[in-house]
């Protein structure tokens, strides 16, 4: 059986980002939990080797409560990625978080459910530790990279992920509003998480489509508008993860890197 190729990096995101690689090349790869969204495309990017995944699918797909994201983060692992960047599109609950800017997220708060969201199913006990579930020294990486490209970045935010498909009610926006939480996205979780149970730092960058429903004033939120604002803004994400790519560091000082010390029981 031939070997698989290895990667440094992995970027989780829509088909919008295949030209993010230089000569990328397909690859299947298949998992204990299933397969992923799809295949893996494996190129360059300022001279590290990048592993790209469609979350959603090639064709989008797979609406946010479907995707296999144990799967995913697996495939990633197996390729020897150490550090995955997660561009998604996010509402904000917040006036200041305009539609346009980033926040890259430092907290997450977690409403889905039956979610498979762990590696670790028995018989060995062990809980990771998601005090701070995103890497330190990938945020500080793509904050100062998103800077030097002059987007308006907010460089700490909550995001609270909720189940989908559908949208919140009213209701439900002014209560996480309320909370003081920033932004809300429907894939977050359990993709970060998976990536600390595998020792893999994962860095959130958001993308701000839209106000979500709560906001006062705002109409609800469509499909339509969210991927307009998305694809308006493709470029910026493009051009962060171009710049950030390089400034990621090749040697891990991180709490990601070992989070499994102490874990088990």
């Amino acid at each position: 059986m031939p070997s698989l190729p290895q990667a440094e990096i992995g970027v989780f995101g829509g088909s919008g980002f295949y030209e993010l690689l230089e000569d990328p090349q397909e690859h299947r790869i298949s998992t204990p939990f299933g397969a992923p969204s799809s295949p893996v495309m494996i190129g360059d990017i300022a001279g590290r080797s990048v592993a790209f995944l469609p979350r959603h699918g090639r064709d989008h797909g797979l609406p946010p409560h479907m995707i296999n994201y144990r799967a995913n983060l697996w495939a990633m692992k197996e390729l020897g990625v150490t550090q995955i960047i997660g561009p998604n599109a996010c509402g904000s609950l917040q006036k200041d978080v305009e539609p346009g800017h980033f926040v890259i997220c430092d907290q997450f708060v977690d409403r889905t459910s039956g979610r498979k969201d762990t590696f670790f199913d028995g018989p060995i006990t062990t809980h990771v530790s998601s005090a701070d579930p995103y890497c330190p020294q990938m945020r500080a990486a793509a904050i100062e990279s998103a800077r030097s490209l002059g987007i308006t970045t907010h460089d700490a935010g909550t995001v609270v992920v909720v189940q989908g498909p559908r949208f919140s009610t009213r209701s439900e926006s002014k209560w996480f509003a309320s909370q003081g939480w920033e932004v809300i996205n429907m894939t977050q979780y359990p993709e970060c998480y998976l990536a600390r149970e595998l020792e893999i730092c994962y860095c959130n960058i958001s993308l701000i489509t839209d106000y979500d429903v709560g906001m006062e004033g705002v109409p609800p939120v469509s499909n339509d508008e969210v991927i307009r604002v998305f694809a308006k803004n493709n470029s910026k994400v493009r051009d962060l993860i171009h710049r950030m790519t390089p400034a990621l560091p090749r040697e891990r000082k991180c709490v990601c890197a070992s989070a499994l010390e102490g874990a088990g029981f």
